[in-house]
């Protein structure tokens, strides 16, 4: 796979979890491992380098050795304030979005991404019944539309890919690989399935 080196990978870790307590997120263990790790993991072997888009706990995710980047926009304005703020702020052209709640992320994620974006910039991954618009493969070509969207006050993930020109990528042999954890109870759950 010849467009992994034009990849760079983004954990999405810098939301506020308000249906988590509070807590952060991506530090949360799941089988002993910090969930935005899960993601890492299957996230690193399908791009040329990783980062970490995070708001609270920084000196935790730079021990990994990532660049971590939080949000140029305050009060966290939600998925699309992280991506803008990576985009700004890292080389490269292309980036693959994940949040670091999505542990079981596709090892052919970027893969199937690439292989259909065709001329779109930017693309998202369907389960079979729903949309992950913030797993999302995007082209830096979008940072002026994005933040004039964000700049009017807008937060709609799925509306934006849309209004982009973007497009959904078929995931549905993978349903299972975009199970979130958005709770502890969920969190439970996962612990105990595997």
């Amino acid at each position: 796979m010849n467009q992994d080196r034009a990849i760079t990978g983004v954990i999405l870790a810098g939301g506020r979890a308000t249906r988590m307590g509070g807590k952060d997120k991506g530090l949360q263990p799941l089988n002993g491992k910090p969930l935005w790790r899960h993601v890492a993991d299957a996230l690193q072997k399908q791009v040329g380098q990783l980062a970490i888009s995070a708001n609270r706990h920084l000196a935790i995710y730079r021990e990994s050795g990532f660049a971590v980047y939080p949000d140029s926009v305050a009060n966290y304005p939600g998925p699309l304030a992280g991506m803008l703020s990576v985009m700004q702020q890292a080389d490269g052209e292309w980036f693959l979005f994940c949040p670091c709640d999505t542990p079981f992320i596709p090892a052919t994620l970027a893969e199937r991404f690439w292989q259909q974006k065709d001329a779109a910039p930017v693309v998202w991954a369907h389960d079979g019944e729903r949309d992950h618009p913030a797993i999302a493969l995007v082209n830096r070509s979008i940072i002026p539309q994005l933040l004039e969207y964000l700049t009017q006050g807008e937060r709609r993930v799925m509306v934006f890919m849309r209004k982009a020109g973007g497009h959904p990528v078929d995931f549905s042999d993978n349903h299972d690989a975009f199970i979130n954890v958005n709770t502890l109870g969920d969190l439970q759950h996962m612990q105990e399935k595997s």
